[in-house]
């Protein structure tokens, strides 16, 4: 797969298979390519040459890109308030399966700001929403979770907290990382350099 920014090579020649339930850290320096690879796999980066199959499956039509969103979770780097006043329960409603959003919510301990817009909340507590989010993806039937960076704007404590929610899901985990603790908590690590993978353990 190569995937490009106009006539800039993002991501050059890269060949990744993850079996099913594996968890993969992808490590490596800004600008390396990590966070255009995820992007990518959702279908939110389209200058891509190559296939992408999520499932076993390809996407090539809109309904199919359609699938793809709803079988990923996306926790992406740095969340966005939005340009409306969306608050933190609506953000929690859209992954599927309000309920569990909420459950996890209040166990990343923003239960309590749920009816607060999402542009009052902090970067953390941002972090933690979105975090919640894609817990109701999974219990609504995503089998993938794709994370950018999700516990940059934590504490120690959070990031552990926030690791050991990520990697205890029964999902297909990818996540793009600088924490150690949450990289050692996955079974495959792997580190991007100008665009190319290789495997580090």
């Amino acid at each position: 797969m190569v995937c490009r920014h106009g006539r800039l090579e993002a991501v050059g020649g890269v060949d990744l298979d993850v079996a099913a339930g594996q968890k993969v850290a992808l490590t490596g320096t800004n600008g390396s390519g990590k966070t255009t690879l995820l992007r990518a796999v959702l279908g939110l980066h389209r200058q891509v040459d190559g296939e992408i199959l999520v499932g076993g499956r390809g996407c090539r039509r809109a309904a199919e890109w359609a699938w793809r969103r709803r079988a990923c979770a996306w926790i992406p780097q740095r969340p966005a308030p939005g340009r409306f006043p969306l608050l933190a329960g609506e953000l929690l409603s859209s992954g599927g399966d309000l309920p569990e959003a909420v459950r996890a919510a209040r166990r990343l301990g923003v239960g309590s700001l749920v009816d607060r817009p999402l542009s009052s909340l902090s970067g953390g507590q941002l972090q933690r929403m979105h975090l919640a989010r894609a817990v109701g993806c999974v219990a609504a039937g995503a089998g993938v979770v794709l994370a950018d960076e999700p516990t940059a704007a934590l504490d120690f404590a959070g990031q552990e907290e926030a690791a050991e929610v990520l990697t205890g899901l029964p999902v297909t985990l990818l996540v793009v990382t600088h924490d150690r603790a949450m990289a050692a908590r996955c079974g495959r690590v792997l580190e991007m350099a100008a665009g190319r993978l290789r495997e580090v353990s």
